[in-house]
């Protein structure tokens, strides 16, 4: 059995405790990892039990997910967990020192995540704010300035690596022209592919390195009429013009920018050149759909995969306290909660 699996898919599951139906599922297909939401959490002991009986599933040390930015997408919270502000509000709050805040912010996030068994957070977020960005996703960004997102999320996965966990650098090419919200709607963006490369593009160029990456529900107007998780032409773009070459999973296929069936919405984003199949509503009806469509990895996903795997370590020895020290010397009242 590969270290990477073999579903090329990320699956969530419905509840609190793994379910007999979901882990015989979860054991034959074998996904290449899982991915949790509030619906999933109650307290770190309940988590730690759910997150080993998820890896236990597959017989192997899968990746497991969450959402972590802060703010409203927040999936683990107080009172085990610490609050964070929303990031737009962060970053504009430290102010020059935004970076090391960034770094230090997204440090302490992910050893919280590592002690309950997590160890991938879909961040950093490298979408532009522009003027029409939609306020889903707007105060989930970190600036209007290609070379300033472009530091920040640095900055932002250089701190979850230093914890031991993985980024997932959303959401490629850029969504940060989306006028509407992706989970009710198709947006269309209308930039040309001059202003797209040297503005959206832009910090997903300057982050190509990271082992992990999720596209995004948007149609690119100057490049094709079908949204990028399920276009070839903009899966290209993302391999070549950006030089994204790590693992590419799709946004939820569960959002309604997508139209179709769930098995049709998959087969298109796997033919489009997508490694991997996200379905996060922990449905098994559902799951066995992704799944028939989604089939194996291809040999370039394992090896993509793997690769993405070997960016795992264990975490940096540091004292939690002395970090929030430093924040707080930084920016009073950058956390709230407790741990």
């Amino acid at each position: 059995m590969s270290a990477a699996g073999r579903g090329a898919a990320i699956f969530g599951c419905e509840g609190t405790v793994l379910g007999r139906d979901e882990a015989a599922f979860f054991r034959d297909f074998d996904p290449f990892g899982f991915i949790l939401f509030a619906r999933n959490v109650e307290s770190p002991d309940q988590l730690c039990r759910l997150t080993g009986d998820l890896r236990a599933a597959v017989g192997r040390d899968a990746p497991v997910l969450v959402d972590q930015e802060g703010g409203r997408v927040q999936r683990l919270r107080g009172p085990h967990w610490r609050e964070w502000t929303p990031p737009l509000d962060f970053v504009a709050a430290a102010g020059p020192h935004a970076a090391r805040a960034m770094a230090l912010r997204y440090q302490i996030i992910a050893r919280e995540l590592r002690d309950v068994g997590i160890d991938a957070n879909c961040a950093p977020v490298g979408d532009l704010i522009t003027e029409a960005t939609h306020p889903f996703l707007k105060n989930r960004c970190y600036s209007s300035d290609p070379a300033e997102v472009s530091a920040l999320c640095r900055a932002v996965a250089d701190g979850l690596l230093a914890s031991g966990c993985l980024p997932v650098i959303k959401h490629l090419p850029g969504h940060g022209r989306s006028h509407v919200d992706t989970h009710l709607d198709l947006p269309r963006v209308e930039a040309t592919r001059a202003d797209l490369a040297a503005q959206d593009f832009a910090p997903f160029k300057a982050l190509n390195d990271l082992p992990m990456a999720m596209t995004a529900h948007l149609v690119f107007a100057a490049y094709d009429d079908r949204p990028a998780t399920q276009s070839p032409v903009m899966i290209r773009v993302i391999r070549d013009e950006i030089g994204f070459g790590g693992l590419l999973m799709t946004d939820d296929l569960n959002m309604q920018a997508l139209k179709g069936d769930l098995a049709a919405r998959t087969s298109a984003a796997m033919a489009a050149g997508c490694d991997l199949a996200l379905h996060c509503k922990g449905d098994l009806a559902e799951m066995r759909a992704v799944a028939g469509a989604a089939g194996e990895m291809s040999a370039a996903t394992l090896r993509r995969a793997t690769a993405a795997l070997a960016w795992r370590r264990a975490p940096v020895e540091v004292d939690i306290a002395a970090l929030e020290a430093e924040l707080g010397r930084l920016m009073p009242d950058a956390v709230h909660g407790s741990s």
